[in-house]
């Protein structure tokens, strides 16, 4: 008879992860809870305190949080410098004060209740937290990571991270028996390590990561150039820790410095079912960590601040989205979705129990306190659906019951489309113009502009407008991420409509050319125009400023048609704008040679421009 083989415990423990998903998340998400209550769900069903299959819930919640720092790292990837400061204002304003309130009111609560000061400083600390991993999964299943809702909750999970590291050298002042000087010198010399880790990185980052991601690219080995992605990820999630500051944000520092880099895409690709896997472990072990034991104990107790604090952060979180003028359907969304304490309160409460703050039976009711309040949000968000829903219908009802279809439909009714839609008004052809602020639409309104309530980005929309019988489809919407995926949508069900497309820069214009759209850049014609005065205003004809700005822009126009096809090979594009430019200049030069005779055509324009 064949001896028992001994099972790794590793082994084991993945087969009861990969299993435990596998049945309970398409079901949570059959019946409409999510995907993140069926993990977590899971995750209490097979801890310590439900079955009883797995009883290392701390050691997996570490390691899975790594899911977290993927997911930040893919952020990273998405986001260009040049949107991450513009996003600089929700990081530091609303960010900054969402962390300060929270922190202020529970620690006003926690002294109205006679607690212990440092307990109550502590405790209002981790409560400002909120989970990266909840907020984000859920955003990103309600298709709103680039709304404003999206990108505001991003903003502040991007201050927290930052504030990490003051949060855990204050941990250390708060420590009792802690001397002034010499625990200040230690918190000092913390700062310096951390700032300097951050500014290595992105010099480092800079110079050093395209040379090796060519190097490996060039070996032709996928499995090589993924390992080097998971290296990078973890090694600086590693050294962020070193300096104790939040691995999370160390990833999305290098993502952000890879995110203008040719290698984007393929990070992209390769590390995504990574983070899927991990963010579901992650939620798993959260599941785990909730002491039901302790809950039952103390239900009311737990359950209450659980809630509580819930609805403090959602009150603190919906008021200041309306300071920063969001609209209330965005204002809700945002609230909800950041209601939730993070998992960074996890180490915020265990550090203080460490450092005697309070005991570790407090620590660990705390924690508690911090699952259940993970737990709300999935409910929460079904609730948000469900009242949306019905806000929703009454709103198309009165919004998208489009009067008339007519052959021109333009999404967007800011400055740019109020310019298309006077125009064609004066002409006598007005267009079904769709705007998503409602508040825009009372504004146009009262100088006697029409639109109507809509996302562009819905199908039923573009219906409901008359998409099927429409001639030219015009994206002026402020959002370039919805245009372009709304173009892509038209493009594929309506090949028969022409789109024409506000471009924010050249980038998204060259997007547009790839897709064989026709776009205008924002800014590209009223410099040209500018451009134009400045050449009269140095003595060039009015004929020749014209013809010349003309000649500029078709060699632009060119020049974005031929490079479009040379992404990716940094090399080609270099030499063929070095060359470009040479031809620009030799354009140029011949336009402005060309001298005016008497009775040509440019006399005659120069005379009727000097009369207009």
């Amino acid at each position: 008879m064949a001896a028992a083989h001994h099972i790794p415990d590793l082994l084991l423990q993945s087969a009861i992860y990969l299993g435990v998903a596998v049945m309970a998340v398409p079901i949570s998400k059959r019946i409409g809870l999510g995907s993140v209550l069926g993990y977590l769900l899971a995750g209490i069903l097979i801890g310590p305190w439900g079955l009883g299959l797995i009883d290392q819930s701390e050691t997996v919640l570490h390691f899975a949080e790594f899911g977290v720092v993927m997911m930040l790292f893919l952020i990273g990837l998405e986001l260009e410098l040049e949107k991450l400061l513009e996003l600089r204002i929700p990081v530091f304003g609303m960010g900054g004060l969402q962390v300060i309130l929270t922190a202020v009111a529970v620690f006003a609560l926690g002294l109205a209740f006679k607690l212990d000061w440092r307990l109550s400083l502590v405790v209002g600390m981790g409560v400002a937290m909120s989970s990266t991993a909840i907020a984000m999964q859920t955003l990103s299943e309600q298709g709103v990571l680039q709304h404003p809702a999206g990108r505001s909750a991003f903003s502040v999970l991007l201050f927290q991270d930052l504030a990490v590291i003051p949060i855990m050298v204050l941990l250390l002042i708060l420590a009792p028996g802690t001397g002034t000087g010499e625990g200040l010198h230690i918190d000092i010399l913390a700062i310096v390590k951390a700032v300097g880790l951050v500014v290595l990185l992105i010099l480092g980052g800079n110079y050093l990561l395209r040379p090796v991601l060519r190097y490996i690219a060039n070996t032709g080995l996928r499995e090589i150039f993924i390992a080097f992605a998971l290296f990078l990820i973890i090694g600086v999630s590693i050294l962020m820790t070193l300096v104790g500051l939040s691995m999370a944000l160390g990833a999305f520092i290098a993502g952000l410095l890879l995110a203008d880099s040719e290698y984007r895409q393929e990070l992209e690709l390769d590390i995504e079912p990574f983070k899927g896997l991990l963010l579901g472990l992650f939620f798993i072990a959260v599941g785990m960590s909730v002491n039901l034991e302790l809950i039952l104990q103390k239900p009311l107790f737990v359950l209450g601040l659980g809630v509580g604090f819930v609805l403090l952060k959602t009150g603190l979180l919906f008021s200041l989205a309306k300071i920063f003028r969001q609209r209330t359907a965005d204002a809700l969304l945002f609230s909800l979705t950041l209601s939730q304490v993070g998992e960074f309160a996890f180490v915020i409460f265990n550090s203080a129990a460490d450092n005697n703050i309070f005991t570790t039976e407090t620590a660990s009711l705390l924690n508690s306190v911090v699952a259940i309040s993970m737990l709300t949000t999935p409910l929460l968000m079904l609730g948000y659906n469900a009242f949306n829903s019905r806000r929703m219908n009454r709103k198309d009802e009165r919004h998208d019951e489009f009067e008339v279809q007519r052959p021109v439909i333009i999404a967007g009714f800011g400055r740019f489309g109020q310019v298309i839609t006077r125009l064609l008004n004066g002409i006598g052809m007005p267009p079904t113009v769709i705007e998503l602020d409602p508040n825009q639409i009372e504004l146009v309104r009262n100088f006697g502009f029409k639109a109507y309530y809509g996302d562009i980005t819905r199908p039923d929309v573009l219906q409901a407008a008359g998409i099927e019988n429409a001639r030219l489809f015009v994206l002026a919407i402020d959002n370039p991420e919805d245009a372009l995926a709304t173009a892509r949508y038209v493009q594929k069900h309506y090949p028969h409509v022409k789109i024409l497309a506000r471009a924010r820069n050249r980038t998204f214009a060259a997007d547009y050319v790839g897709m064989d759209i026709e776009c205008v850049r924002e800014t590209f014609l009223s410099s040209l125009h500018l451009g134009e005065k400045i050449l009269r205003e140095l003595g060039y004809s009015a004929f020749q400023a014209y013809r010349t700005t003309w000649r500029f822009r078709q060699h632009d126009e060119n020049m974005m048609r031929e490079t479009h096809a040379m992404m990716g090979d940094m090399q080609q594009l270099v030499t063929h704008s070095h060359r470009s430019r040479e031809t620009l200049a030799n354009i140029l030069a011949k336009e402005l040679g060309t001298e005016s005779q008497p009775g040509d055509l440019s006399t005659g324009w120069d005379k009727k421009f000097d009369q207009d």
